[in-house]
Formats: C-alpha cells, structure tokens, sequence
C-alpha cells in the first residue's frame, strides 16, 4: 500500500469510528468492542507508517552513505568529496553507529590539506559524545 492509500484508509477510519460505534449500539454490539476494535485498527495503522517512516529514513541514509563513499573514491584528495547534501560522511557513519569508520573518515578528512578546522573540532567532538554515550550505556547494563 503506497502513502496515498495508506492516508486514505486513515481518514476514512478516523471519519467512520462515531459512525460505526453508533451502529454498533443499535445492532446490540457493544460500545467496547466497537472501540476495540477500532482502536486496534488505528494502533496498526499507525504503527506501520511509523515502521515504514523509519525504513525509508535508513534507506535515504545509507544513499547519502554510499553517494559521499563514492565522491570519495572519485576524488579523494577533495575536502568537499567528504558532504552529500551538507552533511559529511563522518556524521552520517556516527548516526548509523558505526564509531570506527567515521574515526577513521574524520582522521583522513583531518589529513586533508583544505579540510576547515572548525568542521574537524565539530566532527571529533560528536565522536567523542557518541563514545561516552556508549561507555554510559554499557555501564548502565554491567
């Protein structure tokens, strides 16, 4: 079911449930069940818009992950072959949780002759909040 469809049946729901509660009270069904059910249709609905919400969301990521490792490959020596779409490629590995590629992107992006010291502070600093991040995590489950 594409988005359209899918919004489509969510509001066709959301205008049918008064409805459909007041027929079922006058058919002997009761108010419960009729809201029961309803509920659990709208719950399921909104659960797979947020499930697809999210799948899309890592798909366009691992596009932007692949689009910044082959402008890299294309011209390595290019400070600017390291962002796709404003973002670098070091933010993008940290986002997926993937520490030891983006430290190491951010060291051969720091090697980079007209790498901006300012994008390599910022880029370290949120290496070393997601590594604290984790040593907190890991410490809360020991």
């Amino acid at each position: 079911m594409n988005y359209a469809a899918t919004l489509a049946v969510l509001v066709v729901l959301a205008f049918c449930f008064p409805l459909t509660v007041r027929l079922g009270v006058q058919l002997g069904v009761p108010e419960v069940y009729s809201a029961s059910v309803l509920g659990a249709l709208l719950t399921f609905a909104l659960a797979t818009y947020l499930v697809r919400w999210q799948v899309n969301r890592h798909r366009a990521t691992l596009a932007r992950l692949e689009a910044a490792r082959a402008q890299i490959v294309a011209d390595p020596e290019n400070p600017r072959a390291y962002f796709v779409g404003g973002e670098h490629l070091g933010t993008i590995l940290l986002r997926l949780d993937r520490r030891r590629e983006a430290s190491e992107v951010i060291d051969r992006y720091a090697r980079l002759g007209g790498a901006r010291e300012s994008e390599i502070v910022a880029l370290r600093e949120a290496l070393s909040s997601a590594e604290r991040r984790q040593r907190h995590a890991q410490g809360r489950e020991a």
